[in-house]
C-alpha cells in the first residue's frame, strides 16, 4: 500500500470512528476529516478558491470556494466516501471577503450522477443562506436522508459581491443490507409449517427502481387469502385479502394505492402495519389508514412469501406478472432480516435467478427543461446524411408543449413535432400555407416515461409512440434533413425565422435522446462540447407530483401542470380553487332571506366543513322557517304478539346521516318530532318495579323512555306534563292497562336527543293486547348563528376563542355594522405567521396573512363609506392555491399563491374577535354571524362572560324578524327603519307588493348584462381555474304568470358560448323547462305539468338549481327534483328576454316556435338570481341595459288574481252570514244601537292619541336641539359615544317605515 492510498485509508477508518460514536444522535460533523479528493465542483476562480478549501471554519487559502464568474452550472460536491444518514447542513460565506451565498439548493445521489434535489416541509426547495462571511447558518432537515454524495448549488448571492463557501455535513454511519433483482430474479421466504396464519404483520423495505412496474412482495394461501405489494405506473399498491375467496368472494378485498414517480432511481421507504383489520400504509412519510372487510382478521399465506416477483411452482425464473428491476434494502418480516438471510445462503430463503448484494448502478442521464417559454436544446446533424431517426423518452405533466423542430434543405421546409392536449401532433410545413400532420397518443402528459420515435427517408415520414404501431405520412419530394435539430423549444434568435414557440416551450424531463444512432451524451452538451441549450438541469429530473398529497378538498379531483395544480369540483356540491366552499345555503333560513318560497332545498349546515349537502323540505311561512328531514317509515304501524324476549323493533334511516343530523339540529334553535300512540292492554312500564317495556333510542343510540315534552324526564308521558292522565296513579295512559283505546302521543322536543333512530314495542302479546305507532319527520325551525351577534363599546375589549385550526385552508364570513373609522374584526398570532381581518379606513377593508413567504394583503375599497351603520359582508378565504376577498357586492379581489413557497399557516396563539392581543385598535360595533370553516362561532355566549362586549346587537335589521320579505334589504334609519327593494322583484314598504305588467302581442322585456368584471386580481397571472370546470351553477327564478295563449315564451336566457336556459308553455299548455349547457350535446327538457296551464288562471314557479339538481315548484301543490346532464353554469351570461324573441343561433326549433310566438298574458314579479327585470324595466325604461318591444302595461293582475282566490271564499262566507242575518233580524237594531256608540267612543280615543303623539313629537324635538348644543360644548370618547347609540336605539320602540323600489 503506497502512502497515499494508506492516508487515505487511514482517514476513512478515523470518519467511520467518528460515525459510529455519533452514531446514536446522529448530529455529528461529516465533512472536517474528508480528504482533499472527496471535494469536487463546477470551477474555481483561482487555486486558492478550489474546492478543498470549503471546510466550515477553515481559513487557510482563499478562506472558501468560490467559482468562475463565467460558470453557467456552479455547484460544489462533497463526497462522504459512503452512504451515511445525513441530518443537518451548515454554510459560511468565505472567509475575509464580500463573498458569500444568500440562498441555495441541496442535491443528493448514490452514486454522483441521477441526482435529486432535497425538498422541506411544504416542498421548500431552498435554504436561506448567509447574510455575511463569517456567521454559520444551521439548518436542520425535516427529514434526513441516506446518500453518498451531496452538492451545493448557489441560487443568490452577496450584493456587493461574489459566491463564497463554507460547508459542513452533519449526521451518522448507516447500516444497509441490499440485494438487487434484475427482472428476474426473487427471493423466497418458506415457513418452518405448510402455511402460517397470522393476525399481525409488519413489512419494512426501501427500495429504488427505474422500472415503473414490478411485484415487490407476494404471498397467497389454498383458500383465497393474500398479499401482494407492487409497482404500478410509479405508484404503490397493495392488495389484501384476508377472506376464504369461495365462500365470500371479494368482500375481504381491500386495494391502497400511495406514492408517485416512484421509479425515480431513488430510494423510497415502505412500512405496512396490519393488526386484524385494521391496516397502516406508508409510503415516504405519507400514511393511508384502512380497514378490510369480510369476516376473517387473519392473514393464512401457505409455504412461502415472495419478494421480487411471483414465480410459477416448479418453474424458477418465470413469473406470473411482471417482476421487479431495482434494488432493495433493509427488508424486514415481521422482525425478520430476509437480505441478511439470504447473503448468510440460510435454509429458510431460497433464491430464484441471480440476486447479487450489491446496487447496480444506473446508466440513464436525464436532463429538465425548466421554463415554459424559454428552454431548448440545439443539437448539430451530420451534413452527409440523407436520412433523419430521433428517438427520445419524455416524462411531463404539461398537456402542451414543443418537442422537436427540425429544418429539411428545401427552403421554409420543417417538421414540427408538438405534443397538444396530451397528444402527438407532428406536422410537416411544405410552407407557410401548405402543411400535412399526424396525430398519435392519448394522455401522454400523465408523468410517466413515454418513448417517441421519428424517422424521415425518402418520401416517407413516420411516428410511433411507447408500444403502438408507427403512423406514417407520405411526402411528394424526397425529404432531406438539414443541419440541426431542436428540441424543447425555440432560440430567440431564430424567432424571425420561422422557429417560433406555437403553444409553450417544453417542460418536463427527457432522456435516452438518440439521433442517427448515435446516443447523445448530456455531460458534453453540459460543458459546452455539443450543441446548444438555455434553462436546462442537466443529470436530474425535476418532476413532481403536486397532487401529492392531494389539497383538492370534499373529493375534488386533482389534475396538474408542471409548476402548479387545478381542482376539478364537478359534482362535488363545492367549489372554489381547493373545492373548499359549499356551493349551498346553509339552512332554510338562509334560503328564506334570500327570497325562496317553500320547497326541496339542498342546505349544508356545515358550510366548508367535511360534511356533504343534504335535501329537507324548506317550510316557510311568513311566521317561522321550518326544516322537515324525512325518514324510511313515516306511515302508521300496528303491533301485535310482542314481548321483551321478541319484541317489535323498527330503526328509522334518515335522508340525511346523524352527522348531518347533528349539525343540523344544533344549528337550529328548536326541534321537535311527534311520536303517535295508541294502545289497547299494552303498557309503557311494567306496573310493579317500573321496568320500560318500549322505549325509543335517541340519535346516539341511547335508550329513552319518556314519550314527549322537552325535557328528558324518566318515564313519562305527555299527559304527566300536561297533569291529565286518565289514571293519576300512573305516568302515562297507557300504563292504566285498559281494554280501551288509550293515546299517549307526545311531542320530543330535546334537541340534544333528536332525532329519534329507533324504537321498540314489546308489551302487545296478551289477548286484546294491541298497539298502533307513527313516528313523525323531524322538524326545527329558526337559525340560532344566522343573527348571533356581540357588540363591542371599549376599544380595549375582544372575545377569544381557541387557535385556528388553518393550516392549509381557512374562510371566514362575517356581517359588520359600526360607525367607528377603522377596527380588527379577527386576528390569530403564531411565532412567526399570522391572519388579521379588519377595518382599516372608513371604506376599505384588509386582509393579512403571512405564512412563512412575506406579508400578503388583499384590500377591497368601497365606493361609499363602511361605517354607515348598516349592515355589511366580509368574506375572507385562504388556501395553498389563493387568498380572496370579498365585501358585499363589490368585486372579488384575489391573489395566487407562489408555486414555490410555505403552505402551512402555523398558528399558537388565541383567536381574537373584535379586537388584538395588544388591545389595540379595536372593533366599536356589531359583528354577527361570524362563520370560520363551515363552525359558526357563538358569540352571544362568549360576549355574556366578557366585559366591554354585549350579547346581540340593537336595532331594528338586527334579528330574524321578517321586516323585509322576497330579498328585500333591512336598512336602519335614525327613527326606525327602510326595506331596500333594489334586489327584490316586489315593490312597497316590506318588498311584498306585487310588480305586473301585461303583455300584447310581439311585446317584449330584454334585460342586457353588462361585461361581468366580477374578479380583479393583485396581479396578471392566469386564473387558477383554467384547467378545472368552475362550479357556480346556480340559478334561482321566481315569477307568476296569467295567459291563454299556447305554445308561448316566459322567458329565457342566453350566453355567449352559445348556451342558453328557456321556459316555455307547449302546444297543450304544459310547462317546459329546456337547459342547453353544452352545445355540443343534445339539451336537457323538462316537463314537470302534463296539464294545461294557459287556463287564464294565475300560476307561481319557482325554480332553483344548484350544480346538477333542480327543483322545480309549482303554484303549492307540485313540488319536483330533477337531475341534469351536467353542473356547468351558464358561462358569461349575455341576455335574459321576457316574451317574444327573434331568432338565435344554437337554439332548438320548438324554443324557437315558442320564442316567436312570444306571450300574451300578465307576468308577475320575475326573479332570476338577484335581478329583477320585469321591475327593471318599469323604473329604468331609456336604459342602455334595457330593451322593451310592444306594449307594456303596468298592471295589478298578480294582486287581483289573489283577491280572486280569497274573494271566492269571502262570498261562501258572505253567504253564510247573510242566511244568519234573516233568522236573526229581530235582534238587528239593537245591533246597530251599539255599533254606532262604539264609533264614537272609537273617534275620540283617535283624536286624543293624535294630539299626544303631536306634543310628544314637540318636545322631542325641542330635547335634540338643546342636545346638539351640549354636544358642540363637549366631544365624547368614540367607545362612551357609540354605547351611547346602543343605550339609545335599545331604548327606541317607535318606527317610521320607508320604502323605495
Amino acid at each position: 500500500m503506497d502512502a497515499l492510498s494508506f492516508h487515505a485509508f487511514a482517514l476513512l477508518c478515523a470518519l467511520r470512528t467518528t460515525l459510529a460514536a455519533n452514531n446514536y444522535h446522529c448530529n455529528g460533523p461529516l465533512v472536517s476529516a474528508l480528504p482533499p479528493t472527496s471535494f469536487q465542483s463546477s470551477s474555481s476562480s483561482s487555486d486558492s478558491q478550489s474546492p478543498y478549501f470549503a471546510k466550515l471554519n477553515r481559513r487557510d487559502g482563499g478562506g472558501g470556494w468560490a467559482p468562475e464568474r463565467t460558470d453557467r452550472l456552479r455547484w460544489l460536491q462533497v463526497d462522504l466516501r459512503e452512504r451515511v444518514e445525513v441530518t443537518a447542513v451548515a454554510t459560511q460565506g468565505r472567509f475575509g471577503s464580500p463573498d458569500w451565498v444568500t440562498s441555495y439548493m441541496l442535491l443528493y445521489s448514490d452514486t454522483g450522477r441521477a441526482w435529486k434535489q432535497f425538498r422541506q416541509e411544504d416542498n421548500i426547495g431552498t435554504f436561506p443562506g448567509n447574510t455575511n462571511s463569517d456567521g454559520i447558518v444551521h439548518h436542520k432537515l425535516s427529514h434526513s436522508i441516506r446518500t453518498r454524495f451531496l452538492r451545493f448549488l448557489p441560487v443568490d448571492w452577496s450584493p456587493g459581491g461574489w459566491m463564497g463557501l463554507r460547508v459542513e455535513v452533519y449526521g451518522c454511519a448507516y447500516k444497509s443490507d441490499v440485494a438487487d433483482f434484475n427482472g428476474r430474479s426473487s427471493l423466497l421466504y418458506r415457513f418452518n409449517q405448510k402455511s402460517t396464519s397470522t393476525v399481525k404483520d409488519v413489512i419494512s423495505l426501501r427500495f429504488k427502481s427505474q422500472r415503473a412496474d414490478g411485484v415487490l412482495v407476494h404471498g397467497e394461501g389454498q383458500r383465497g387469502d393474500y398479499i401482494t405489494l407492487e409497482l404500478h405506473k410509479g405508484q404503490l399498491a397493495l392488495h389484501i385479502n384476508l377472506d376464504d375467496a369461495k365462500t365470500h368472494p371479494s368482500s375481504g378485498h381491500v386495494s391502497v394505492f400511495l406514492g408517485s414517480l416512484l421509479d425515480d432511481q431513488h430510494w423510497h421507504s415502505v412500512l405496512i402495519e396490519r393488526f386484524n383489520k385494521q391496516i397502516n400504509f406508508t409510503v415516504d412519510r405519507l400514511t393511508k389508514h384502512v380497514r378490510t372487510g369480510g369476516l376473517d382478521d387473519s392473514l393464512e399465506v401457505d409455504y412461502e412469501l415472495s419478494f421480487g416477483g411471483i414465480p410459477l411452482p416448479g418453474k424458477p425464473g418465470t413469473f406470473l406478472r411482471k417482476n421487479f428491476h431495482g434494488c432493495m434494502e433493509n427488508l424486514y418480516y415481521n422482525g425478520v432480516n430476509i437480505i441478511d438471510l439470504a447473503k448468510r445462503r440460510k435454509p429458510q430463503i431460497y433464491s430464484v435467478g441471480n440476486v447479487t448484494f450489491t446496487c447496480s448502478e444506473p446508466q440513464l442521464v436525464s436532463a429538465t427543461f425548466l421554463s415554459s417559454s424559454s428552454s431548448f436544446l440545439s443539437l448539430p446533424l451530420d451534413a452527409a446524411t440523407e436520412t433523419l431517426s430521433v428517438t427520445f423518452q419524455f416524462r411531463t405533466w404539461n398537456r402542451d408543449g414543443m418537442l422537436l423542430s427540425a429544418w429539411l434543405r428545401r427552403e421554409s421546409e420543417r417538421l414540427l413535432l408538438l405534443l397538444v392536449h396530451g397528444q402527438l401532433r407532428l406536422t410537416h410545413h411544405r410552407s407557410a400555407l401548405q402543411s400535412s400532420d399526424i396525430v398519435i397518443g392519448q394522455a401522454l402528459s400523465d408523468g410517466q416515461w413515454h418513448t417517441v420515435s421519428i424517422s424521415v427517408g425518402g418520401f416517407q415520414v413516420s411516428l410511433s409512440v411507447d408500444d403502438e404501431p408507427p403512423s406514417t405520412m407520405q411526402l411528394k419530394d424526397i425529404a432531406q434533413p438539414g443541419r440541426s435539430v431542436l428540441i424543447g423549444g425555440c432560440p430567440s434568435v431564430l424567432t424571425n425565422q420561422g422557429c417560433r414557440n406555437p403553444t409553450l416551450a417544453y417542460q418536463g424531463c427527457m432522456r435516452s435522446v438518440i439521433i442517427n444512432n448515435q446516443p447523445i451524451n448530456f455531460y458534453m452538451v453540459q460543458q459546452g462540447l455539443l450543441g446548444n441549450y438555455s434553462k436546462l438541469q442537466f443529470d436530474i429530473c425535476g418532476i413532481r407530483d403536486r397532487c401529492l398529497p392531494n389539497y383538492c378538498e370534499h373529493d375534488g379531483e386533482c389534475s396538474q401542470s408542471w409548476s402548479t395544480f387545478f381542482c376539478d369540483c364537478s359534482g362535488t356540491g363545492y367549489t372554489g380553487a381547493t373545492c373548499h366552499n359549499s356551493i349551498f345555503e346553509p339552512s332554510c333560513e338562509a334560503h328564506r332571506l334570500t327570497g325562496s318560497a317553500s320547497g326541496f332545498f339542498s342546505i349544508d349546515p356545515d358550510g366548508s366543513g367535511p360534511l356533504k349537502s343534504t335535501v329537507v323540505y324548506c317550510n316557510i311561512t311568513d311566521d317561522k322557517v321550518w326544516t322537515v328531514v324525512n325518514h324510511n317509515s313515516t306511515k302508521t304501524v300496528r303491533v301485535q304478539g310482542t314481548s321483551l324476549q321478541k319484541p317489535h323493533v323498527m330503526k328509522f334511516n334518515y335522508s340525511a346521516s346523524l352527522e348531518q343530523l347533528r349539525t343540523l339540529v344544533g344549528r337550529s334553535e328548536q326541534c321537535q318530532q311527534e311520536v303517535v300512540y295508541l294502545c289497547r292492554k299494552s303498557r309503557l312500564f311494567n306496573t310493579w318495579d317500573g321496568t320500560p317495556l318500549s322505549w325509543w333510542l335517541d340519535r346516539a343510540g341511547e335508550r329513552r323512555t319518556y314519550w314527549g315534552g322537552f325535557l328528558p324526564g324518566v318515564q313519562q308521558c305527555a299527559c304527566s306534563l300536561d297533569e291529565n292522565c286518565i289514571d293519576m296513579n300512573h305516568f302515562c295512559n297507557c300504563d292504566a292497562d285498559r281494554s280501551s283505546w288509550e293515546n299517549d302521543t307526545g311531542v320530543l322536543s330535546y334537541k340534544e336527543h333528536l332525532p329519534v333512530t329507533e324504537i321498540l314495542v314489546g308489551d302487545t302479546n296478551r289477548s286484546g293486547s294491541e298497539a298502533i305507532y307513527r313516528v313523525g319527520s323531524l322538524h326545527c325551525y329558526g337559525d340560532r348563528f344566522l343573527w348571533n351577534a356581540a357588540s363591542f363599546y371599549q376599544e380595549s375589549s375582544y372575545l377569544h376563542f381557541p387557535t385556528l385550526q388553518a393550516e392549509l385552508s381557512v374562510d371566514f364570513s362575517l356581517y359588520f355594522k359600526t360607525t367607528a373609522p377603522s377596527g380588527v374584526f379577527l386576528e390569530n398570532l403564531g411565532a412567526k405567521d399570522f391572519i388579521r381581518v379588519e377595518l382599516s379606513a372608513p371604506s376599505v377593508v384588509t386582509f393579512t396573512f403571512d405564512v412563512g413567504n412575506g406579508p400578503v394583503v388583499l384590500t377591497v375599497k368601497s365606493h361609499v363609506p363602511l361605517n354607515d351603520k348598516q349592515w355589511h359582508y366580509v368574506r375572507a378565504e385562504r388556501n395553498v392555491k389563493e387568498a380572496s376577498l370579498q365585501v358585499d357586492q363589490l368585486p372579488l379581489r384575489f391573489l395566487e399563491a407562489p408555486s414555490e413557497g410555505h403552505t402551512h399557516l402555523q398558528l399558537n396563539s388565541q383567536l381574537f374577535i373584535g379586537g388584538t392581543a395588544s388591545r389595540q385598535r379595536g372593533f366599536l360595533g356589531c359583528i354577527r354571524s361570524l362563520n370560520i370553516n363551515g363552525m359558526t362561532l357563538d358569540l352571544e355566549e362568549r360576549a355574556k362572560m366578557t366585559p366591554g362586549v354585549s350579547s346581540g346587537c340593537p336595532g331594528h335589521c338586527s334579528s330574524q324578524n321578517s321586516l323585509c320579505h322576497n330579498r328585500g334589504k333591512c336598512i336602519e334609519k335614525s327613527s326606525g327603519y327602510v326595506c331596500d327593494c333594489t334586489h327584490s322583484a316586489y315593490g312597497g314598504p316590506n318588498c311584498k307588493k306585487e310588480v305586473s305588467v301585461s303583455f300584447e302581442s310581439g311585446s317584449s322585456v330584454t334585460y342586457t348584462f353588462q361585461e361581468p368584471f366580477s374578479v380583479m386580481r393583485n396581479h396578471s397571472r392566469q386564473s387558477s381555474a383554467i384547467f378545472a370546470q368552475s362550479s357556480n351553477s346556480r340559478e334561482s327564478i321566481a315569477f307568476s304568470f296569467l295567459t291563454t295563449q299556447t305554445p308561448a315564451m316566459l322567458l329565457t336566457v342566453n350566453t355567449y358560448h352559445q348556451q342558453y336556459m328557456a321556459i316555455i308553455l307547449a302546444h297543450n299548455g304544459s310547462l317546459q323547462i329546456w337547459y342547453r349547457l353544452n352545445r355540443e350535446k343534445e339539451p336537457d327538457i323538462f316537463t314537470p305539468t302534463s296539464f294545461n296551464l294557459a287556463n287564464g288562471e294565475l300560476h307561481r314557479v319557482q325554480i332553483h338549481r344548484e350544480g346538477r339538481d333542480m327543483y322545480v315548484q309549482i303554484d303549492k301543490d307540485t313540488n319536483l327534483k330533477y337531475t341534469l346532464s351536467t353542473d356547468k353554469e351558464l358561462i358569461t351570461i349575455r341576455s335574459l328576454t321576457l316574451g317574444k324573441v327573434t331568432g338565435r343561433a344554437g337554439v332548438d326549433e320548438e324554443v324557437l316556435q315558442a320564442g316567436s310566438r312570444g306571450f300574451i298574458g300578465c307576468l308577475s314579479s320575475v326573479q332570476f338570481n338577484y335581478l329583477a327585470p320585469l321591475k327593471a324595466a318599469i323604473l329604468n325604461r331609456g336604459s342602455s341595459l334595457v330593451s322593451v318591444l310592444g306594449n307594456l302595461v303596468e298592471s295589478n293582475c298578480g294582486e287581483l288574481a289573489d283577491k280572486s282566490s280569497s274573494r271566492s271564499l269571502s262570498d261562501h262566507t258572505d253567504t253564510e252570514s247573510r242566511g244568519k242575518k234573516l233568522t236573526n233580524s229581530a235582534q238587528s237594531d239593537s245591533a246597530v244601537i251599539g255599533g254606532l256608540i262604539a264609533a264614537v267612543v272609537l273617534i275620540t280615543l283617535c283624536a286624543v292619541a293624535v294630539m299626544t303623539r303631536f306634543l310628544y313629537r314637540h318636545r322631542h324635538e325641542r330635547t335634540r336641539q338643546m342636545a346638539s348644543v351640549k354636544e358642540k360644548d363637549h366631544q365624547p370618547r368614540p367607545e362612551l359615544r357609540y354605547r351611547a347609540e346602543l343605550d339609545l336605539h335599545s331604548a327606541m320602540r317607535d318606527s317610521r317605515k320607508e320604502y323605495f323600489i
